[in-house]
């Protein structure tokens, strides 16, 4: 991925920078060149991104949503910035071949994460809700997500 946005902006940020805001509008992608990003669902740390051609914001762009996540810089960073984040999907299969193998591996690791708690936690209290997300999981293409639980349908955030 980096060889293959090379012709695209470079953009340097400094510490604390915020990359993508949750819930804000989509559309642009941020492919890292060098440096460290966070990724954040409301204020909890979801991931840590260090691994050049890491590619951020992709997500909404192609489900056409708002961004689901905050993304800021946790030390200066070099970022390349595709403004049309869906031209720059679409425009090389290359790049729609590794997005596609990007995301079916953050997929592979979700099922087995939840498989493993389901394994491990059976029904647990406050984890029976796993069997339903793994079943989700396995039987539907397109998936709208909300926030929420089943405890919570209709939180406060």
């Amino acid at each position: 991925m980096v060889r293959l946005s090379m012709h695209l902006p470079l953009v340097e940020m400094t510490t604390g920078d915020e990359v993508i805001s949750q819930g804000g509008p989509s559309g642009g992608v941020w492919i890292l060149i060098s440096g460290a990003l966070q990724v954040f669902k409301g204020d909890v740390a979801v991931n840590t991104i260090t691994r050049p051609g890491a590619i951020v914001g992709e997500m909404s762009v192609l489900l056409g949503t708002d961004h689901g996540a905050t993304v800021v810089t946790t030390e200066p960073s070099a970022l390349r910035y595709a403004e049309d984040g869906r031209a720059f999907l679409f425009g090389d299969p290359e790049i729609t071949k590794l997005i596609a193998i990007g995301l079916a591996e953050r997929l592979n690791f979700v099922s087995t994460y939840l498989a493993d708690l389901k394994e491990q936690y059976g029904d647990a209290s406050g984890l029976s809700m796993v069997s339903e997300v793994l079943s989700h999981l396995a039987e539907r293409q397109v998936v709208t997500a909300r926030p929420g639980s089943a405890r919570d349908p209709d939180p406060d955030y």
